[in-house]
């Protein structure tokens, strides 16, 4: 019994990093489908009219640019020196920071009742740029702040994979839209819900990893952090802007979320699934949901418009429905 015993605690760790293992192969697998899914079902929503439409008025799309793509990263990196978080929590803050353009905040302007042209249009904008900038933001935080070289991202390698699991969609998608309309109309609904189906996946599999550390950040300040930074940056957007309240609630609200996909790739890539650093991005991506439509159910509140309703003036055409973050 003496000699077999071993034998046993071998095959259990062997289970375990068996069950691991799969649990990592199942987890990657969803996350590029979630990720293609998503820009693919943007692509289905987005016509160039709508898009030439909301790029014409120079002033805004300027000014949102520089809110999401200077702003934004600046105050995430702020709140996490002001309330001195941990290595990880401080790696989850930059990188969540340093990517917007989640479809997700077009649904915080439904919610609103903001113009929704605006919002999916800049939206899908801040996506495709934003994939391209991610990558040297997060590594110009990160390094910034004294973290080591040690978390460096692979800069090529995340172009890449943003290119092939997110451009690439979604210039597939306007493609289809705009050569058979009604494919794009049929295609649209199953798209976004496999979109939807696996981005819970990905949060249930992030979640089954990582429920020791998610418990923790509640005797935290992380989760403050993340909830104060949501605030903030609404507030930024709306008054960083042009238009009357209906855009400028748009504009507010989009850059509320982070484009999850190219974070969890980042995670993936250059850190290799560090359960603490998942861990903790997941919990501040419910952060972004939860005080998100918190924020957008305010705003929306006593609003005479009907909801979603563009704005007066705004253009006709606007993309059917935002794909999930």
């Amino acid at each position: 019994m003496r000699r077999t015993a071993p034998n046993y605690f071998r095959k259990g760790l062997r289970t375990m990093e068996n069950v691991q293992a799969l649990m990592g192969a199942l987890f990657n697998a969803s996350l590029v489908i979630m990720i293609m899914a998503t820009m693919f079902a943007a692509g289905l929503t987005t016509t160039t009219k709508a898009l030439g439409s909301v790029f014409r008025n120079i002033l805004l799309v300027v000014l949102v640019l520089l809110t999401a793509l200077v702003l934004r990263p600046l105050v995430g990196w702020g709140l996490a020196a002001v309330f001195s978080l941990g290595t990880a929590s401080y790696i989850a803050m930059l990188l969540l920071a340093a990517c917007p353009g989640a479809p997700l905040g077009v649904k915080f302007a439904m919610t609103a009742k903001g113009d929704l042209t605006t919002a999916a249009s800049l939206q899908v904008l801040l996506a495709v740029i934003g994939s391209f900038t991610f990558a040297y933001t997060a590594n110009f935080l990160i390094g910034a702040s004294g973290l080591g070289e040690e978390f460096s991202l692979p800069v090529a390698e995340l172009i890449r994979t943003v290119v092939v699991l997110q451009i690439v969609p979604f210039l597939v998608g306007m493609a289809v839209l705009h050569w058979t309309p009604e494919r794009a109309v049929e295609w649209r609904p199953p798209t976004q819900k496999i979109a939807n189906y696996t981005l819970l996946i990905v949060i249930v599999l992030a979640l089954l990893g990582s429920w020791r550390i998610i418990l923790d950040m509640f005797g935290d300040l992380t989760i403050l952090a993340q909830a104060l930074f949501v605030v903030i940056m609404v507030v930024l957007g709306y008054f960083i802007s042009k238009g009357d309240s209906s855009i400028r609630k748009g504009t507010g609200l989009l850059e509320i979320g982070s484009n999850s996909g190219p974070v969890f790739a980042a995670i993936a890539i250059a850190f290799n699934n560090d359960p603490d650093i998942l861990g903790i991005t997941t919990a501040l991506v419910f952060v972004q949901i939860i005080v998100g439509t918190l924020v957008a159910s305010y705003m929306g509140k006593g609003d005479g418009e009907e909801e979603g309703a563009p704005a007066e003036g705004a253009p006709a055409e606007a993309p059917a429905e935002a794909a999930p973050a």
